[in-house]
């Protein structure tokens, strides 16, 4: 109990740190939206509407109000919980986003994992190796990875694997119309297919998520290949490594034991910025693959000045980073122990 009392502070001081932060993108977003161009009233209203109903209309949806008034209820309603009803859908915004954010969960944490297993493993051999066909190999997919947007390698790889091999599904959505979507449990189609023991959809729901996880994968991974080659660089020319060597260890303990557990700490730190990245680049391989994401509904809500499930989807993305961010913070204690609360 003793030992978990730093710990325990450390996070609710973590919590409360963040507490200003989220703060700041309430209002932020809230003043944000009220400049994007365009009149959602006249929207929503009809072409045909005259300036009878658009004003109906304005004040039905609260807009003839003063922003000082609007911005009191709107953060009344977020204390309960409410984020407000979307215009375009016709839904709570809370549904709508609960809805597709397992979709985009899905599809970054997979483009993640794609990108950490090809990256940490290609950062480690080229710093083993410099000036080799590996080392030039890894500059060449950081270079690709952080100049071709993400929209271009969707559509290239689109028109490539589906258009000219044949060989990839229909980039429309998470399944194709031959599978029925399975139960919703999690949101991930692969887990919940899983869970049902629907291994066919499962194996539709894997086919319809590789070409753009790929896409999301390729920007991803060039930053974590350049920070684990880096880092695996700077440690290995380290004086404990040379110690360690000098001791008569092995290659491998050095090397994993020692250098790469060093070296992990920018890398984890690395991971969280992709990460924060990824959720943001996924909007365009989402329009690119009709992924029905949260991404692509906050572009929809953007483009018909949809209030509420801009400052939603907003809300949402600074809440994911602050868990990602105080989520690091408790790894670094795992990986180096020396990195204690006491001192944060």
């Amino acid at each position: 109990m003793l030992a978990a009392a730093p710990r325990l502070r450390a996070v609710l001081m973590r919590l409360a740190q963040a507490v200003p932060v989220v703060a700041g993108v309430v209002v932020i977003s809230f003043l944000l939206t009220r400049a994007l161009p365009g009149d959602p009233a006249v929207y929503f209203a009809g072409v045909a509407a005259d300036e009878a109903s658009i004003e109906q209309t304005r004040v039905a949806m609260g807009l003839d109000k003063p922003l000082p008034v609007q911005f009191v209820h709107y953060v009344g309603d977020l204390l309960q919980g409410d984020l407000g009803q979307s215009l375009s859908s016709g839904r709570p915004v809370a549904t709508d986003l609960a809805n597709r954010l397992p979709a985009s969960l899905e599809l970054t944490l997979t483009a993640l994992f794609l990108a950490v297993v090809i990256a940490v493993p290609l950062g480690v051999l080229a710093a083993t190796r410099p000036g080799t066909w590996v080392d030039h190999l890894c500059r060449v997919l950081v270079t690709a990875g952080v100049s071709l947007p993400t929209f271009f390698t969707g559509i290239l790889l689109i028109y490539i694997f589906y258009y000219l091999a044949g060989i990839a599904p229909s980039p429309l959505g998470r399944l194709d119309f031959i599978y029925l979507s399975p139960d919703h449990v999690t949101g991930f189609y692969l887990i919940d297919a899983a869970l049902m023991g629907d291994w066919e959809t499962w194996r539709g729901a894997a086919e319809q998520l590789v070409l753009p996880a790929a896409t999301l994968a390729l920007f991803t991974l060039a930053p974590i290949a350049r920070m684990t080659r880096a880092a695996m660089l700077t440690a290995l020319s380290s004086d404990f490594i040379r110690t360690a060597r000098a001791a008569g260890l092995s290659g491998g303990t050095v090397l994993y034991r020692y250098a790469f557990r060093n070296a992990l700490l920018p890398v984890v730190t690395t991971l969280g910025m992709v990460f924060s990245f990824a959720l943001g680049a996924n909007v365009l391989v989402e329009k690119v693959f009709a992924w029905p994401g949260i991404g692509s509904y906050a572009v929809e809500a953007l483009v018909v000045s949809d209030y509420a499930a801009v400052q939603g989807f907003v809300l949402v993305m600074a809440l994911l980073f602050v868990t990602l961010n105080l989520l690091i913070d408790l790894l670094y204690t795992v990986i180096d122990p020396r990195i204690g609360f006491d001192a944060q």
